[in-house]
């Protein structure tokens, strides 16, 4: 009989992760606290414009990721961006001749490009525990305290946060098991949306990054191609960020405001914005391997924090990888 798996977290990683499974015949149910698949690559309106709020660009260094680009491009839903960014002044970043492609619609179309294959994912659906039955699966309970079994559980959520379903399900680790994930490391990013009427200068193709700085990136997601009015992306460097993640937002985005004022004309005005808080978002410490199983115990962990390759090129092939590994499981 098929063994059932269960994939916490409808990010990229478990999409990636439930396509595979569900390619090789395995039911899958994908669970996510959210009301939209995508995790951090997200995209938010904002008046009557559009902006991405999470990863801002991606690039492609592996085969399998690279096929996958140009089939997006195929379906003209990729393009270039650039292949590198000023840092506010003449000085440009280093150009490692890697193109930074983006989504025409968005980050979160892409995700989306993927489900169509899935038959059960499930939004809305906060998980509180995860924890052992006596038959030898899991039971998953949500907010709701409605439950769900699974013979396999694929936890891709930000590792803090899988820990803690865990430890809410009294999961016993191994010393290896907490010494391996307890290192991996997140930074927190503040992220600011901009609405402005008027002229915007930002340099060639639309964005700044200077890492050196408190707000180290500023794009321009009307240059991007995914918004019709000029709406801008500011985003605040880990250590401010996690330092002053609850500052009240007006605090923050005057922050924000003041680092986009060089870049906007005399008489331009900001006439809508929103702040967005990503308490993970992205990985300061890796685990070097593509996923990580729990010792004796058949629940996975998957996202960009394994296989160091990168936010989304690595979110992806983690996300495959577990579930090339999770369906000869479920095979077996």
């Amino acid at each position: 009989m098929t063994k059932s798996v269960i994939i916490i977290g409808a990010g990229l990683t478990g999409i990636m992760a439930a396509r595979t499974l569900t390619q090789q015949g395995a039911s899958v149910t994908v669970l996510d606290k959210s009301a939209s698949i995508g995790g951090r690559m997200a995209t938010r309106r904002l008046s009557q414009g559009q902006a991405d709020t999470g990863a801002q660009f991606f690039t492609a260094r592996s085969p399998e990721f690279e096929a996958q680009v140009e089939h997006w491009i195929h379906q003209d839903l990729v393009s270039l961006w650039g292949y590198g960014w000023s840092d506010g002044s003449i000085k440009r970043t280093v150009d490692d001749g890697h193109p930074r492609y983006v989504s025409k619609q968005g980050m979160n179309a892409l995700v989306k490009n993927l489900v169509q294959e899935l038959k059960d994912i499930r939004l809305n659906v906060q998980v509180t525990s995860i924890e052992a039955t006596d038959a030898g699966a899991w039971r998953i309970t949500d907010k709701e305290t409605d439950t769900y079994s699974a013979d396999v559980v694929l936890v891709t959520s930000p590792v803090p946060q899988s820990l803690a379903l865990l430890n809410a399900g009294a999961v016993a680790l191994s010393a290896t098991d907490t010494e391996t994930l307890n290192r991996i490391e997140y930074g927190a990013c503040l992220c600011g949306l901009f609405v402005v009427e008027g002229e915007v200068a930002l340099p060639d193709p639309g964005a700044i990054q200077n890492f050196e700085k408190t707000v180290y990136w500023i794009a321009d997601n009307k240059r991007k191609g995914i918004s019709p009015i000029t709406t801008l992306t500011a985003h605040v460097e880990a250590r401010y960020s996690r330092e002053h993640y609850d500052d009240p937002d007006h605090e923050t985005l005057a922050i924000m405001k003041l680092a986009m004022r060089p870049y906007m004309g005399l008489d331009a005005q900001i006439v809508d914005e929103q702040l967005k808080k990503w308490r993970y978002s992205v990985p300061i410490t890796t685990h070097p391997f593509d996923y990580y199983q729990l010792e004796g115990q058949t629940v996975f962990f998957a996202g960009d924090a394994f296989g160091g390759r990168g936010r989304i090129e690595g979110a992806y092939l983690s996300g495959v990888a577990a579930g090339q590994t999770i369906a000869e499981i479920v095979e077996a």
